[in-house]
């Protein structure tokens, strides 16, 4: 499953990254998408073995309020929803 996720990261662009944030109704400011994209691009093997469990309030300041909000949500649906396959 990580070589699907691995090349999927290698390949997204921060275009990628705005749509889903879009079609979660996640407005994100261009300081807060390019934020993101490189947290992603980075880390994403530490935030899959973790479960979506790290400290992701720690980063609270590089977003808006609501922005942020609603990013812990969506992170920890989507712990919840694909913990099993990871």
């Amino acid at each position: 499953m990580f070589i699907l996720i691995e090349r999927y990261i290698n390949n997204m662009s921060i275009q990628d990254l705005n749509n889903f944030a879009i079609s979660k109704g996640i407005g994100l400011s261009e300081s807060e998408l390019d934020f993101c994209y490189r947290f992603v691009k980075t880390n994403w093997k530490t935030i899959l073995s973790n479960h979506g469990m790290f400290d992701v309030d720690k980063y609270q300041d590089k977003f808006s309020p609501d922005n942020f909000a609603k990013i812990k949500q969506l992170i920890k649906e989507y712990s919840i929803k694909y913990a099993s396959y990871l």
